[in-house]
């Protein structure tokens, strides 16, 4: 059974006295979630306070990226990151990340015993081409490269149709499903039928209070990479929580 995972990136947002604000509303709010696992994606400047803010909650604290240099992933782990964003659309698309370097981070992560969310997505012109699944695939086997079947089931996918990131167009449950389920075939094919049904793939782009149940409730979907609403408290609360109701009733 995949317990639903919510992870919040709030991007270049937030001054450091604001992420503080943030995190102590989300620690207080969520003390003891349940079906659900939950994480935050401070931006670096704010890592440090937040990391003291959610010590001993059930939040867990995560980066945004993470060079592929021995040193990197050291530097996070020791703030308290368990999990590491790689491959996000825009540090593809502004930052000119290739393939071979998100494969580097995903090893480097891996081997400081943190966990990688690889996220991959195709752009409104590869949709319209036909595309998606083509594209989808090559950056899956690109970061995924040259890792064994135990490495490949400590990572978690995360399905960004770069067309719906900050956009308030998100993909549909179908669409979306369709894609993370043509994922995890892959996931058979390069691990193994068993690990692919335990790696947690999320769905992230234009997620929000009022779409995040009806993505989630397909059974493809293991929760949230979610970007603006995660910048709101009660909001990411909220999403949360159904993400609680739909994996506790799972397990039941």
């Amino acid at each position: 059974m995949r317990t639903p995972l919510v992870v919040g990136n709030w991007k270049m947002h937030g001054t450091v006295a604001e992420a503080r604000v943030l995190a102590t509303g989300l620690r207080d709010g969520l003390k003891r979630p349940r079906g659900v696992h939950v994480a935050v994606c401070p931006p670096f400047t704010a890592l440090a306070a937040v990391s003291e803010i959610l010590a001993g909650s059930p939040i867990q604290l995560g980066a945004q990226n993470c060079h592929h240099e021995p040193a990197g992933a050291p530097m996070l782990a020791e703030l308290g990151c368990r999990w590491i964003l790689a491959g996000h659309s825009e540090r593809r698309k502004e930052m000119g990340e290739s393939d071979e370097q998100i494969k580097l981070k995903v090893r480097a992560i891996l081997s400081h015993d943190l966990t990688p969310v690889l996220c991959v997505g195709e752009t409104a012109d590869e949709r319209r081409q036909g595309l998606t699944f083509t594209t989808v695939e090559g950056q899956l086997r690109a970061g995924l490269a040259g890792l064994s079947a135990d490495q490949i089931a400590k990572t978690v996918l995360a399905y960004e149709p770069v067309w719906a990131i900050g956009t308030g167009v998100n993909a549909t449950p179908g669409q979306a499903a369709e894609v993370q389920g043509y994922l995890r075939g892959l996931l058979s094919e390069l691990a193994s039928k068993e690990i692919a049904q335990t790696v947690r793939i999320l769905y992230g782009g234009s997620v929000k209070a009022e779409n995040a149940e009806a993505l989630m409730a397909e059974p493809e979907v293991d929760g949230a990479l979610v970007g603006g609403a995660s910048l709101n408290a009660q909001g990411f609360i909220g999403i949360v929580r159904k993400a609680a109701r739909i994996g506790t009733a799972a397990k039941e």
